[in-house]
C-alpha cells in the first residue's frame, strides 16, 4: 500500500509539473461548457437540471482520457524506463494501480473544476441533487473505465500515438455496443442472451440509465468491475513485458 501510495503522489503530482495537465483541465472545462450551454441550450430547455451537461461527457471522455492515459507506459517503454521501474522493491501491481490511481483522481480534480455549473442550476431552479450527484460519480467512474483501457493500450506500445489510436477504438466499442445500430446487427443471428450480454457491456447504456434518473447499484458495479477488469489486464501486459 505505501508503495502504490507513493507512485500515485508522484504521479499525480507529475500533472501540475507539466503543462499537459493544465491543457487538459481548461479544454475539458471550455469545451463542456460550450457545449452545455451553445449546443445544450441550457437555459432555453426551462429544465432545472445538468442533462444538457452530462450528455456530452462520455464523447469527452471518449478523447481526452486516452489523451491522458496513453502516456501511462508508452513514455515509460520509449525512454527505457520501464525496466527501471519493474526493478525496484514493488509489485507490478502496484505500480499499475498507483499510475492509475493518479491519472483517476487528476480526472476527478478535473470533473470538480465544473462545479460552478451545478451551482448555476441550483439557481434557476430547483434540481434533483442526488440525481446530479448520482451522475457525477458515474461521469468519474466512466472516466476510470477509459483510464484502465487507455492504460492497456498505453501498455502495449511505446508510441503514444499509437496508443491513443487503440485506446480510442477500444473506448469507442465498448461504448457504443447498447446502441441499437449494434444492437441491430446481433439481433439478426445471435440468441437474445448474448445480445443482452453486448447490450449491458455499454458504457453509455449504463451512464445513461444513471444520468436519466434511474439508480441502479449495478450500473455502478459495471464501472467498478470494468476497472478492475482492466487493471487486471494491465498488470498481465506489463509482466509480459518484463519477461
Amino acid at each position: 500500500m505505501r508503495n502504490v501510495v507513493i507512485i500515485t503522489v508522484r504521479e499525480l503530482v507529475s500533472y501540475f509539473c507539466s503543462s499537459l495537465g493544465y491543457i487538459l483541465a481548461a479544454v475539458f472545462v471550455a469545451i463542456s461548457a460550450g457545449l452545455t450551454f451553445y449546443f445544450g441550450h441550457f437555459f432555453d430547455r426551462g429544465v432545472a437540471d445538468l442533462r444538457a451537461f452530462f450528455q456530452f461527457h462520455p464523447w469527452l471522455h471518449l478523447l481526452l482520457m486516452p489523451a491522458l492515459g496513453m502516456r501511462l507506459w508508452a513514455e515509460e517503454i520509449k525512454l527505457g524506463t520501464l525496466e527501471f521501474l519493474i526493478s525496484l522493491p514493488l509489485k507490478v501491481t502496484e505500480a499499475v494501480i498507483g499510475k492509475f490511481l493518479a491519472a483517476w483522481i487528476y480526472s476527478g480534480i478535473v470533473l470538480i473544476l465544473t462545479f460552478p455549473l451545478w451551482i448555476t442550476v441550483n439557481f434557476v431552479g430547483n434540481p434533483d441533487n442526488g440525481v446530479i450527484l448520482a451522475t457525477y460519480i458515474a461521469s468519474w467512474l466512466m472516466a476510470g473505465g477509459f483510464l484502465t483501457l487507455s492504460a492497456c493500450a498505453s501498455a502495449m506500445t511505446s508510441n503514444q500515438a499509437v496508443a491513443f489510436v487503440i485506446a480510442v477504438t477500444m473506448c469507442f466499442l465498448f461504448m457504443m455496443t447498447g446502441v441499437d445500430l449494434v444492437q441491430g446487427v446481433f439481433k439478426d443471428w445471435a440468441p437474445q442472451w448474448l445480445t443482452s450480454t453486448v447490450s449491458q457491456l455499454s458504457m453509455m447504456s449504463n451512464f445513461d440509465a444513471i444520468s436519466n434518473g434511474v439508480i441502479d447499484f449495478r450500473n455502478f458495479l459495471y464501472f467498478v468491475s470494468l476497472i478492475i477488469a482492466g487493471l487486471l489486464i494491465n498488470s498481465l501486459i506489463i509482466d509480459i513485458k518484463k519477461a
